[in-house]
């Protein structure tokens, strides 16, 4: 989502938005669709950008849990060496069309494995959003001297949909992925944090067909959503922004860059 200003809106049924909503594809992670109908302020570093420039730099890169590649895909350069992992098969496909005429190998990988590369591989490894960061693999597969470049969810991330629909959350849960916690965890695989940058961005729901396809698209805000089981929360909170306006939350998110110690 992007923080463009919002159109003047044309009422539409709650039916009709939810129906739109379901129909539209949610591979990858293009969020054209939202165009319009919500909107997300965006950090302050320029994640793509950033990673566009260590991209050029760099002459071996790994990017893990590329989702669609297309922020893989829109770096200007790219090493002679790129390789994306991904484990969903819809976003597999889709980054392999994006990614092969760039020169870059996607390999269908699950996250939760050991990466299957060998040591000091990559003098660059990037991603963005990873649900989990292996730090143990993160370090292993970068040469001496290599950094780890990631943008990361943070702590309570959109959780006013999250207890909307769900209730309040344990504190512990609401504690998790703190981005000192990610320090310590890179410090312990032998890494050097260079840098660490956290920041809250405010969202904007216009109407209730982008909270569903959000939800749809997210599906570990609301773990197993769908319209049916939630249709009546979902039509109260379509009145409640036909009233008074969008429904407003918060994303957190942080950037963390670490480096291998040379030898």
């Amino acid at each position: 989502m992007t923080a463009a200003p919002r159109p003047p809106r044309t009422p539409r049924s709650f039916e009709d938005l939810v129906a739109q909503a379901e129909a539209a594809s949610v591979d990858g992670w293009d969020f054209s669709w939202f165009e319009g109908r919500a909107t997300e302020e965006r950090p302050s570093w320029g994640y793509a950008r950033s990673m566009g420039e260590r991209l050029a730099r760099a002459s071996a890169a790994l990017d893990i849990q590329t989702g669609g590649g297309e922020v893989l895909a829109a770096a200007p350069t790219l090493p002679p060496l790129t390789v994306a992992t991904e484990g969903w098969p819809p976003n597999v496909a889709k980054a392999t069309a994006l990614l092969h005429p760039r020169g870059a190998v996607v390999v269908a990988f699950p996250e939760d494995a050991p990466l299957p590369f060998a040591d000091e591989a990559f003098d660059l490894v990037t991603s963005r959003h990873p649900v989990r960061t292996y730090w143990d693999e993160i370090a292993r597969v970068l040469r001496p001297g290599g950094t780890y470049f990631s943008q990361q969810v943070g702590q309570a991330s959109v959780f006013e949909v999250v207890e909307y629909f769900l209730g309040p959350q344990p504190e512990e849960v609401r504690k998790g992925r703190h981005p000192d916690s990610a320090r310590a965890a890179a410090e312990a695989a032998g890494l050097d944090v260079v840098d660490l940058r956290a920041e809250r961005l405010r969202m904007e729901f216009y109407d209730i067909g982008a909270v569903v396809h959000f939800l749809r698209k997210v599906i570990w805000m609301v773990p197993g959503f769908t319209v049916d089981q939630y249709r009546p929360q979902l039509r109260a909170l379509h009145e409640q922004i036909e009233t008074k306006g969008p429904f407003v939350a918060h994303s957190a998110r942080f950037l963390i860059e670490a480096r291998k110690p040379r030898a």
